[in-house]
């Protein structure tokens, strides 16, 4: 049969508007045109139409018995007026030919909307349409396959029965990430499924497309030749004529996908019934998810209208298993069925069922034989017989319930009854709703009182919770006892996690890790190497991985399965500096067990916030059991992933979670603080056993919290470090005179911390003794226990201990720092302006002494790495700082200076260079004053504002270059002197910024 080629696109027109047309690219193009090609090659070899081969005159003029035309067949069909051979049969006379109509199919109209489609033969294997529908069209394999079926005639249905059932339809294929199966086109139920995706479309900001697949019959589809090419249309541009259609269909313009079965006849419904079936058997038998476990695609029958054939299509779905659910009041044979759905099988009559035919289904009641109401009887009574198959669905004034709850109630409820009452039944209820995602339905249909979960049976459920990323599920499953100790008990677990991260920075790192690894080890291990990519990564790449992220002061989360686990409560160097002003007063906290490197709260947490999954990182952190810690690790490898990441979106998104855990760990430890200040404190110095044995302290400056470090709580300890062993409360003047003259200390003049808790101890004594005076008996605190003994083990310090403990405070090295600089500029002043002779005099002698001890201490900052940065990292850190640059700038030319004065040529330039070099010192004594809080603010500022005056400067000298050189030009003709050439076109035109006019102009 032959079709007219008018009103489509063929790939072989488009090539002159590819040339044409300029602002495509022509890669993606070609690419595209490739595709299309690959996709008409598999299309002809495994897609057929049926065609009839052998025309015979039916009842009309000019028609064949298939409901063709005469000129629609080939000329082998046509045989000549007095031939007498065999007749025409549908089996003998209808063969297969590769397929004409396929492609894409455009509506036009508004929002211009496209699908997909295919003319495919009634006898296609379900295999290939189901391989064309995921493979070929890329449609993700369903969780779920709603097969709608009803009247496919257009009827009316209440206005709140159309909008509940719109948006339940539209939620459980959304939530669940279902196919919706109908007939396809413009009329009846399919009508209103196509409204509901439309409503969805335009409602909806998301990218997800409902997928709605019309399976209709070729032969009543009208306008069909606008869909026929052998070459396939690209888009074929069908016309929606609803007037001019007559006996046959549109198809609706709402469906995303469409199945058009070809049987070889024309004007015959009902074609694609059995493949439609046949199709959604095959995919009912498919793995949901395509895992390995026994759970397939489940698939329901939701009923709208319908007749005589709706009947049996239910009939028929329920014979094979497959739920059905029937909405109460959209009429006919729907509402024939959900009135006698709760009566017993005894009390559905004839005489009832002829009563309820005539009710709801009116004048076509009159054509319905008696023979044939008795065997729809049979049928509703048989299905009657399987309750646990049936849902009706009623709306009342105090029903609040949605479509979609009752269609996920009715798949869960034939999967309760069709297997025995046992784990294995529950587990597929539970899948079921991980895969739709439908905590609410889990809630209230699966954890209840009839059900006791161990953990240990839904270890299975949590895995595809965090996989499947479905943060409710997690929630959901720690609420009902699932255990992560448990859960994380076996390190595979946390490997396999780890394997099926999401496309992300860390997982490509970490696949760069594990490649390299193996790479070493392959000349010994090329066996185990070639083994496959799932089992080479193991925690201690991921351990390596996180410490980078981390920072090389930690040490390893996750140590090798052959080393034991030692864990005690010492400082690490690093942070020993900030406990050992405090360990006179240390109470120490709870001792970290061995077990405290298993830690599955850290461990689920760390693989959410790597992939930087804020929902299931938020409920990790709440398992987490040092919270402080986990929130500022997580904004340092958040930082450190942001820098590094190459999209600008992804490492925004990221700085965002970073600064949202420093909130977090800011909260928990003011929270903290308010209960005990003494405590808080602690927690800033403790090592933290779960995080490389790091200090919260630590991670907020590694980290760039500054905020964190910005609260009181931080100050007040960072002040305690500031002062040493002398209290905080001294001010600045006394500690600079007891410096100068250090007796003052042992009058008292200056006080000491030791001094301090003494005191209070002694306080709170006295005024337990005069409560005990007043009242009679005897307070029981904790503190009078201390009474005998306290005082004892907090003796005055000694008269050594209080010279030795002002010295070596942090703020007491200040100031004799600042007064050794102030020095160091006075002699160096006084030997550039007094003492500089030929030689050397003693001062000059000892000004490169001193010279040489600050040279020393800048190697040592270069080279002295206490937490094993190394060399590299620890040379960039040093060079990223301003002032050491300085530095480095002030000691070179005091080099270079000297060896010039050294020489008695270049004595005088030596001198001028460390007159210069004298002003970079003295520059450099701004960074000493930063920690002012007078003076480092303004310090700021004035460094930010040099940027900005230096492009002001740059646009200066423009104008005053511009000017200079054209008064040069004008005044003076062809000068030679390139000294004066400077002088008149760059000075002089500086001088006049400032009012000095210039003499040689009139």
């Amino acid at each position: 049969m032959l079709s007219k080629l008018e009103n489509k696109v063929h790939p072989q027109q488009m090539i002159p508007e590819l040339r044409e047309n300029n602002k495509y690219d022509m890669n993606r193009m070609v690419s595209r045109m490739k595709r299309r090609c690959a996709f008409t090659s598999w299309t002809r070899e495994n897609i057929h139409k049926k065609e009839c081969c052998f025309y015979e005159k039916g009842v009309r003029e000019d028609i064949c018995k298939c409901g063709y035309s005469k000129i629609e067949h080939n000329d082998e069909a046509i045989k000549p007026e007095d031939f007498t051979g065999e007749s025409w049969h549908k089996h003998r006379h209808l063969h297969e030919v590769p397929t004409d109509a396929f492609g894409d199919i455009s509506f036009g109209g508004l929002g211009q909307k496209t699908g997909k489609y295919m003319r495919v033969s009634t006898d296609t294997n379900p295999e290939i349409l189901y391989q064309l529908l995921t493979e070929q069209w890329r449609l993700s394999p369903p969780n779920l396959l709603i097969s709608v079926t009803g009247g496919a005639k257009n009827f009316y249905l209440k206005a709140r029965l159309n909008n509940m059932f719109n948006r339940g339809l539209i939620k459980v294929a959304q939530t669940t990430g279902a196919w919706i199966i109908t007939g396809g086109t413009h009329t009846g139920v399919m009508k209103h499924v196509g409204k509901a995706v439309r409503d969805y479309a335009l409602s909806s900001s998301t990218q997800g497309q409902i997928v709605a697949i019309g399976v209709a019959t070729w032969g009543t589809i009208h306008n069909r030749d606008a869909l026929a090419h052998p070459e396939g249309c690209f888009p074929a541009h069908y016309e929606l004529d609803i007037k001019g259609q007559g006996r046959l269909s549109c198809l609706d313009n709402n469906h995303t996908h469409f199945l058009l079965v070809d049987d070889g006849t024309q004007g015959n419904y009902g074609v694609e019934i059995e493949l439609r079936s046949c199709l959604e058997k095959c995919i009912s038998g498919k793995r949901l998810g395509n895992k390995e476990s026994g759970v397939t695609i489940p698939v329901v029958c939701v009923v709208l209208d319908g007749g005589p054939g709706t009947l049996n299509t239910i009939y028929n779905a329920m014979l094979n298993g497959t739920p059905c659910v029937i909405l109460e009041g959209s009429g006919r044979i729907a509402d024939v069925i959900a009135q006698v759905a709760a009566l017993s099988v005894t009390r559905v009559t004839i005489a009832l069922i002829h009563q309820l035919m005539k009710k709801f289904f009116g004048q076509e009641y009159e054509k319905f034989p008696d023979l044939r109401i008795i065997e729809w009887t049979k049928k509703i009574q048989d299905i009657i017989r399987m309750p646990h198959l049936l849902t009706i669905f009623r709306i009342s004034e105090d029903n609040h319930g949605d479509v979609d709850v009752a269609i996920l109630q009715a798949l869960l409820k034939a999967s309760r009854t069709s297997e025995s009452l046992g784990t294995e039944s529950w587990k597929r209820q539970l899948e079921l709703a991980i895969a739709w995602n439908r905590v609410d339905i889990a809630e209230t249909e699966i954890f209840t009182e009839e059900r006791q979960w161990k953990s240990s049976d839904l270890h299975w459920a949590m895995f595809s919770a965090l996989v499947g990323n479905k943060p409710e599920f997690v929630s959901l499953l720690l609420e009902n006892g699932v255990s992560l100790r448990d859960f994380l008990q076996d390190e595979e677990t946390l490997c396999e996690l780890y394997k099926q991260l999401p496309s992300c920075m860390f997982l490509r790192k970490l696949a760069k890790r594990v490649h390299n690894a193996h790479r070493k080890k392959a000349f010994g291990m090329r066996h185990r190497v070639r083994s496959g990519q799932g089992e080479m990564v193991s925690l201690t790449h991921v351990s390596d991985e996180v410490r980078r992220l981390l920072g090389s002061f930690t040490q390893a989360l996750y140590l090798p399965s052959n080393m034991t686990y030692h864990f005690n409560m010492c400082l690490e160097d690093t942070s020993a500096s900030l406990s050992k002003n405090s360990t006179s007063s240390q109470a120490p906290l709870k001792e970290d067990s061995p077990d405290a490197q298993r830690n599955p709260g850290r461990d689920i947490f760390l693989w959410a916030v790597v992939q930087n999954n804020r929902e299931l990182a938020e409920i990790a952190w709440e398992q987490c059991t040092d919270c402080m810690s986990a929130a500022l690790a997580a904004s340092k490898i958040l930082k450190t992933m942001s820098a590094e990441g190459m999209d600008a979106d992804e490492a925004e998104d990221m700085k965002k979670l970073a600064n949202h855990y420093e909130k977090h760990a800011i909260g928990v430890f003011n929270e903290c603080h308010n209960w005990d200040e003494e405590r808080a404190q602690k927690l800033l110095f403790r090592a933290s056993p779960s995080w490389g044995r790091t200090t919260c302290l630590r991670l907020a400056l590694e980290a760039d919290d500054k905020s964190f470090v910005a609260q009181s709580g931080v100050q007040v300890f960072l002040t305690q470090i500031w002062c040493g062993e002398l209290s905080v409360d001294n001010p600045v003047w006394r500690v600079l005179l007891c410096m100068v003259f250090f007796p003052l200390i042992y009058t008292g003049f200056l006080v000491y911390r030791r001094d301090e808790v003494i005191q209070r101890e002694a306080e709170m004594n006295e005024e337990i003794k005069t409560v005990e005076s007043v009242t009679g008996s005897v307070l029981r605190t904790s503190t009078r226990s201390l009474d005998s003994s306290g005082l004892q083990r907090q003796k005055p310090l000694g008269r050594w201990t209080r010279l030795l403990r002002l010295y070596s405070s942090a703020q007491a090295k200040f100031y004799l720092n600042i007064v050794s600089y102030f020095a160091f500029l006075f002699l160096f002043a006084v030997v550039l302006m007094i003492d500089f002779q030929a030689t050397p005099s003693s001062g000059e002698v000892l000004l490169y002494i001193w010279l040489l001890s600050l040279v020393c201490e800048e190697v040592r900052q270069l080279f002295h790495d206490p937490d094993g940065f190394g060399f590299r990292k620890k040379a960039r850190m040093y060079i990223n700082d301003l002032w050491n640059i300085l530095d480095v700038l002030s000691i070179l030319f005091f080099i270079i200076g000297l060896a010039f004065r050294l020489t008695t040529e270049l004595f005088y330039a030596g001198k001028i260079l460390l007159c210069i070099d004298f002003v970079v010192f003295c520059l450099r004594l701004m960074a000493i004053f930063t920690i002012s809080r007078t003076l480092g603010p303004k310090i700021i500022i004035v460094r930010r504002m040099m940027t900005d005056l230096f492009f002001f400067m740059f646009l200066l000298s423009i104008w005053v270059v511009a000017y200079g050189v054209a008064k040069q030009g004008i005044l003076i003709h062809n000068d030679n002197r390139l000294d004066w050439i400077v002088r008149g076109a760059v000075y002089e035109p500086y001088l006049i910024i400032f009012g000095n006019f210039p003499t040689n102009i009139d």
